[in-house]
């Protein structure tokens, strides 16, 4: 069995197909939870992620730092630190940073983020 303890700096970051910064903090592919994922996405200071959707995960983002713009389905609307966004399965989305500082945010999704069920519908700039 997995130890159920996973360090932060273990998680190393990469850039995914919506263009923001994420850090797996847990997924089925390498920490043993098998329903959903947990990872952290970082949004730069005025960058956009892409317009995506996926097709079969429903996600959830919990919003640590920053200031920013949620588009969800045809609504924009203002995000920032506390708040919390269902996005259910099919809705296109995506994160417009409008802070001086990065946009962190805290992203699971059920069942777990695969890179083919996303489907990108604008690109990030």
């Amino acid at each position: 069995m997995n130890s159920p303890l996973h360090k932060y700096n273990d998680a190393q970051p990469f850039i995914t197909e919506d263009g923001s910064e994420i850090r797996e903090l847990l997924h089925p592919k390498r920490h043993g939870n098998r329903q959903q994922s947990l990872a952290e996405a970082t949004v730069y200071s005025g960058r956009r992620t892409a317009l995506h959707r996926h097709l079969q995960s429903e996600e959830i983002y919990h919003f640590l730092a920053g200031q920013g713009t949620m588009t969800l389905g045809e609504q924009n609307f203002p995000v920032g630190p506390g708040d919390t966004v269902l996005i259910p399965p099919g809705t296109p989305h995506r994160l417009h940073n409008t802070w001086p500082m990065e946009l962190r945010v805290l992203c699971c999704c059920s069942p777990a983020y695969a890179p083919a069920d996303t489907e990108i519908l604008e690109a990030a700039d």
